[in-house]
C-alpha cells in the first residue's frame, strides 16, 4: 500500500498529496510547480503559520527569533544547516517574533532562540536557547 502526505509548498503555501515514496525524488509543487523541499528554513508569517504546522503530515521544526538577538542570529546558520540535513522528513521554519507577534503570543515563547516541533498542529517538543547543527539535528530526531 502506497501511503501519502500532506506537504504545504513552501513557495505558494498550496497543500499537495505526495506519496510518500515520492518525497526522495525533489517533487514540484502542483500549483506553483517549484520545488516542494529547499533544504533551508521556510519564513513564516502569522497568516501562514497555521497552514505550515497544521495541514503538513511531516513534522514541522519552528525557530521562534528575532533580528535583535545575537543568539539567534548566530545559530541561524547551524539551523539552515540542519534544514539541508533533516527535509524531506521535516520542514524547518522560522518565524520572527517581532513581527508575527500574535503567533508568538499565542504560543507564549518567552525566551529566543526557542525552538518548537510541531506535529499536525499540536507542540510536541520545545527548547530554549541557540544550538549547533548537530545538536538541533539530534533534538529532533529524537522528539519528531
Amino acid at each position: 500500500m502506497n501511503e501519502s502526505h500532506h506537504i504545504v509548498c513552501p513557495h505558494c503555501n498550496a497543500v499537495n498529496r505526495l506519496p510518500s515514496v515520492r518525497a526522495a525524488e525533489e517533487p514540484n509543487c502542483g500549483k506553483c510547480h517549484k520545488p516542494l523541499f529547499v533544504a533551508e528554513p521556510l519564513e513564516l508569517t502569522d497568516s501562514s503559520f497555521q497552514k505550515h504546522v497544521v495541514r503538513s503530515d511531516i513534522p514541522v521544526v519552528v525557530d521562534f527569533w528575532a533580528p535583535w538577538c545575537g543568539p539567534c542570529r548566530m545559530m541561524a546558520p547551524a539551523f539552515a544547516q540542519a534544514a539541508a540535513e533533516l527535509e524531506p522528513s521535516f520542514r524547518l521554519a522560522k518565524l520572527n517574533t517581532d513581527t508575527e507577534k500574535a503567533t508568538a503570543s499565542g504560543f507564549r515563547i518567552q525566551s529566543i532562540p526557542t525552538i518548537a516541533i510541531f506535529k499536525h498542529g499540536r507542540e510536541v517538543a520545545r527548547q530554549p536557547g541557540a544550538m549547533s547543527a548537530t545538536d538541533i539535528v539530534r533534538w529532533v530526531r529524537a522528539n519528531g
